[in-house]
């Protein structure tokens, strides 16, 4: 973006705010009555629309030869093979709604910059994803009204704000049951964050297969990371060099994996022959693994589809029926998991 098209932004935002000011409604209403939505009184939109045209205030859309929409999607950041996933999910499902998506990180710009930008662009709303959000962005999302969706937040958000992930704790349970259904009993995880809601879930999902099968929770083979390649390969080689090693892995990432499969390269194992490695995801990366990940598979597209269609529902005023939308995973199987030696 550039210095003018920075200071066209800010000169949006400002003008808006002021018409909320004079008109005597919230910043949320001014937004409203841009995007034409219905949910807003006649005598409060005449007055909006009054204002706006007094001030000169031009629509997006009004501007551009085409009369599709727009909708920010805001990531932590744009590496790693899942935030590829859910980019690619998002635009495809845009492209079939003929919604154009911008797409942006918060290393540069807050989660607040963002709420302003998505309002001064004329935007319909703002995807989040994997990212925190700040009490006051969660109130300024709730009081004004801003159409807001996230997917798979980092903590728990108000039920005010839909948020939309996968069956976290279903998926891992089902990995794990795989494993142990190959006969291991000695089984690692190379988990999330205890503070990420998608982490914890996978862990306790690991958790509940292994109490279903009477094997109980050891603290030493289980590595706590963020879903970072760099991160799993020092737990990986921290668990796998112990003095009861595991004879397979649950990561909670393919990126995770990855870090396990080069930590058993580099201390010579055999993967499924030596160890077995199971991941959750099954982004693009998985497949192409040496050898190929099995994995609980993300309904990637299905993500995208839906946090699009939610977002575009509650911009039109019509909010979920349920706060949180939870899809189902899959399980995938391939070269990476096999019995552990002593049951073959």
């Amino acid at each position: 973006m550039t210095v003018q098209d920075k200071g066209q932004l800010d000169a949006q935002y400002g003008l808006l705010t002021s018409i909320a000011q004079e008109a005597g409604v919230s910043l949320s209403t001014v937004s409203k009555v841009v995007h034409r939505r219905r949910d807003v009184g006649a005598k409060t939109r005449s007055r909006v629309e009054e204002l706006l045209e007094q001030y000169g205030y031009v629509r997006s859309w009004d501007r551009r030869s085409a009369a599709s929409r727009q909708i920010i999607t805001v990531f932590r950041d744009l590496s790693g093979p899942y935030t590829l996933e859910v980019v690619r999910g998002i635009v495809d499902a845009a492209g079939e709604l003929d919604v154009d998506v911008v797409t942006g990180t918060t290393s540069r710009r807050s989660i607040g910059q963002w709420l302003e930008e998505c309002v001064a662009l004329g935007a319909a709303g703002l995807i989040i994803v994997i990212s925190m959000l700040a009490e006051d962005d969660q109130r300024r999302i709730v009081e004004q009204r801003l159409p807001v969706v996230l997917v798979d937040p980092l903590s728990a958000p108000s039920a005010d704000i839909p948020s939309i992930g996968v069956t976290n704790w279903s998926g891992a349970r089902e990995a794990v049951q795989h494993l142990l259904g190959l006969g291991h009993t000695r089984i690692a995880m190379v988990a999330g964050r205890s503070h990420s809601l998608a982490g914890a879930a996978r862990l306790h999902g690991y958790r509940a297969a292994l109490e279903e099968a009477g094997i109980g929770y050891d603290p030493a083979i289980v590595g706590s990371t963020d879903f970072d390649y760099d991160e799993a390969l020092a737990a990986g080689l921290r668990i796998l060099r112990g003095e009861r090693p595991p004879t397979a892995v649950f990561a909670a990432s393919d990126a995770q994996a990855l870090g396990v499969l080069e930590a058993a390269r580099q201390l010579g194992l055999r993967v499924p022959d030596d160890l077995a490695v199971m991941s959750f995801d099954d982004t693009l990366v998985a497949a192409m693994a040496s050898p190929p990940l099995s994995a609980v598979r993300q309904p990637f597209e299905e993500l995208g589809r839906e946090a699009t269609r939610v977002l575009l529902s509650v911009a039109d005023g019509r909010p979920p029926a349920s706060p949180r939308i939870e899809l189902a995973t899959e399980l995938v199987l391939r070269a990476s998991t096999s019995a552990p030696p002593r049951a073959r």
